[in-house]
């Protein structure tokens, strides 16, 4: 909402803390900030970790992925329904 670079400011400091335990938190935040490579970076690693959160991918935070075939590869990897 016009604080793109705080944005990515407080990102940064925030991977240091959910890197490990949190990827799917960091793919919301580059999904809403529009980096759609850094967001399917930051998902493939929430699968690979078979982290929980990463069923949410049905709601609306996920809307601007949705198009990119990276996306639907995800959701087919995961047998969500279509």
């Amino acid at each position: 909402m016009g604080k793109r670079e705080e944005a990515l400011k407080q990102l940064d400091e925030a991977k240091k803390e959910w890197s490990e335990r949190g990827p799917i938190l960091i793919a919301g935040v580059y999904a809403v900030l529009g980096e759609k490579d850094q967001a399917f970076a930051w998902l493939e690693k929430s699968y690979a970790a078979r982290e929980t959160g990463i069923v949410q991918l049905k709601s609306p935070q996920w809307d601007s992925l949705r198009d990119d075939p990276r996306f639907q590869d995800l959701l087919r990897r995961m047998n969500f329904p279509e």
